[in-house]
């Protein structure tokens, strides 16, 4: 795997949305999404404009099985999200 882009959690969860996730519930800082069709729930750290972690990004795509996605500016070569 390459690097991981760097996103915010408004970025990540817009990601999520795309993927059929829904926002359930939240707790201090935490969101709770969730996607019933593939019965995948993932928890999203929300601090606004600050970028998540490489660890956390990387714990988030692993859960809501994010596939590889490409990009055209870097000529169609793979890039993870």
């Amino acid at each position: 795997m390459g690097r991981l882009r760097q996103l915010t959690a408004q970025q990540a969860e817009k990601i999520l949305k795309q993927y059929g996730f829904e926002l359930v519930s939240q707790k201090g800082s935490h969101r709770k999404w969730r996607n019933l069709e593939r019965t995948l729930q993932v928890v999203v750290p929300f601090h606004k404009d600050k970028t998540l972690p490489s660890g956390t990004l990387r714990s988030i795509r692993y859960a809501a099985l994010w596939p590889v996605l490409t990009s055209p500016k870097r000529n169609g070569s793979p890039i993870s999200f």
